[in-house]
């Protein structure tokens, strides 16, 4: 799943908003209706017969797009709270080539193209936010029309999906009893500022079966767990070591953010402007091999060179 934005910390592979070049019109009449789902619907999997395309190229919103999609969302869901234990699985089938486009309940963008079964698309949202995501299909290059279904699912197998870059195994998921290392629960303006915490770096995973933007190699559960409570400060997740290090944050939405190099020479720092309060799964990678290293984690509040 591509997941594309503002790229955090100086032009890293960190994931999060963008203000897209040419914004879709989200709260337009959507071409095939309004789906309304709560968590655990019953009618699973959902399914939305559409055409695909239209005549707008979908890189106008960001370079990692692909495909003509129409102005207005093919599709309009809106989809209720719930206990959060359940993912959102949005995903279409065609006998030709189609893409993905969803605006998120927060504003943000996400696309695919091929991550579903053969060049179907599918994005998968592991902890999926209250509120309304408009679903654009896109047809891969040009704007003809072709007959798609638009498959939402909260259950793993309704979909063919190779996701992961490596499918051999599982691929590392967030670990609900806390980290390896511990967890902590901090609010805006904690004290002391950076926390810190000793751990090793690196394990059996690699970290591109979150996104080709994830470098390293991880370990199966994250590192640390934060449990944060924003405020009006922006959050810096950081990690110093002598080996090269790398960075996987999971934010409470689901989304990941990734970081190679964007600290002091090799280390990884994630940047998140307006981070939102829950949980954050961390795990801090080995770059280029799965041999593990003593690192320092840091969670701060307050940025540094």
């Amino acid at each position: 799943m591509k997941r594309f934005g503002f790229f955090a910390a100086f032009g890293a592979s960190a994931l999060g908003l963008v203000t897209p070049a040419l914004a879709q019109d989200r709260s337009a009449t959507p071409n095939y209706g309004t789906v309304r789902l709560n968590p655990g619907f019953s009618n699973d999997p959902y399914i939305v017969n559409v055409n695909s395309g239209g005549t707008i190229e979908a890189t106008g919103i960001s370079g990692d797009c692909r495909g003509y999609i129409s102005n207005a969302p093919d599709v309009r869901l809106n989809y209720g709270s719930g206990s959060g234990t359940l993912p959102l699985i949005i995903g279409a089938q065609s006998d030709y080539d189609t893409t993905l486009v969803i605006n998120a309940p927060d504003g943000s963008w996400y696309c695919d193209d091929d991550r579903g079964a053969g060049v179907d698309p599918l994005i998968r949202f592991h902890q999926p936010m209250a509120g309304q995501y408009a679903i654009w299909v896109g047809t891969y290059g040009g704007s003809d029309n072709y007959e798609a279904s638009l498959v939402i699912t909260e259950r793993e197998s309704s979909l063919p999906d190779d996701e992961a870059v490596d499918t051999s195994g599982p691929q590392p998921m967030p670990n609900p009893g806390g980290g390896t290392y511990g967890s902590v629960s901090l609010s805006g303006g904690f004290s002391p500022d950076p926390y810190m915490v000793r751990v090793q770096s690196g394990g059996d995973y690699a970290a591109s079966n979150f996104s080709s933007d994830c470098t390293g190699y991880i370990a199966s559960n994250p590192d640390f767990q934060l449990n944060y409570r924003a405020s009006s400060f922006p959050l810096y997740i950081s990690a110093d070591a002598m080996a090269d290090t790398t960075l996987v944050v999971r934010a409470p939405n689901g989304r990941y953010y990734c970081d190679d190099d964007s600290g002091e020479g090799n280390n990884p720092r994630v940047w998140m402007e307006t981070p939102m309060s829950g949980q954050y799964d961390i795990w801090v990678g080995t770059y280029g091999n799965s041999e593990m290293h003593a690192a320092e984690l840091n969670i701060s509040e307050l940025y540094s060179e």
